[in-house]
């Protein structure tokens, strides 16, 4: 997918250095209960098995996840709501707020706050998630030629090397699952293996003040508790510095 590539890079820099922090195991735990909510038997449920595999990825207790498993059966626990928010931030990118929550009285307040602080603004549902496709996303730890001729033989439908020595792979989303297992019966080590939105075209922003703005917005929200994930179609062109 060319045009995210530098993006897509730093945010996965980012998410390394994120995995120091002991607030990627709540978000990791609402991941997993939320994939649960399809079936507890990873063996017969593929986002649970996928779940899983981040989770011990990210060093995840074994009691963590077992618990974040048992909660979607605890009837006296809080259940966990799936819910995606929808809002535009500086630039005029289009961004999606993925989050898991028990309170949605307080999730949406503080998405919606988040936005307002770092010059953004929320979107009514529909407005920003037509300009993106779900779809499968795999990295794997690998680069060269013969590398990216492997992934597209176990039947990726798009792969790019990064600059950072990783490829980065896109699937059809049911596909995922069955992509990965070739992926790595080629012999190649994947890193991550997880549904995504992927942006239809991207907005590239050359101002390096804008793409700051841009970045703090993703930062803060990616800090909230209920969130999971988020996604934004812009890209970072060439030669502008946001360090």
């Amino acid at each position: 997918m060319s045009g995210h590539s530098k993006w897509s890079t730093i945010k996965r820099q980012k998410g390394a250095n994120d995995a120091k922090r002991g607030a990627i195991f709540t978000r990791i735990g609402n991941q997993i209960a939320i994939a649960a909510k399809s079936g507890a038997d990873p063996t017969i449920n593929p986002a649970l098995a996928m779940a899983i595999e981040k989770a011990k990825a990210a060093n995840m207790p074994t009691t963590n996840i077992d618990r974040a498993i048992a909660r979607v059966a605890d009837k006296s626990a809080a259940q966990l709501h799936e819910v995606m928010y929808e809002g535009y931030g500086p630039g005029g990118v289009g961004i999606l707020v993925e989050c898991a929550t028990d309170n949605l009285n307080r999730t949406y307040p503080e998405v919606k706050n988040v936005f307002n602080k770092k010059g953004g603004n929320i979107a009514e549902t529909g407005a920003v998630a037509f300009q993106f496709t779900r779809r499968g996303s795999i990295v794997v730890k690998a680069s060269g030629d013969e590398a990216i001729l492997a992934v597209l033989e176990a039947g990726a439908e798009d792969a790019e090397e990064q600059a950072d020595g990783h490829i980065q792979v896109y699937t059809e989303a049911r596909e995922l699952a069955k992509v990965r297992d070739a992926i790595k019966n080629q012999g190649l080590e994947v890193s991550e293996a997880e549904l995504t939105f992927v942006p239809n075209s991207t907005i590239e922003i050359s101002n390096s003040e804008v793409a700051r703005k841009v970045m703090n917005l993703m930062d803060a929200l990616e800090e909230l508790d209920d969130v999971v994930a988020t996604h934004t179609n812009f890209d970072i062109a060439d030669g502008v510095e946001v360090g």
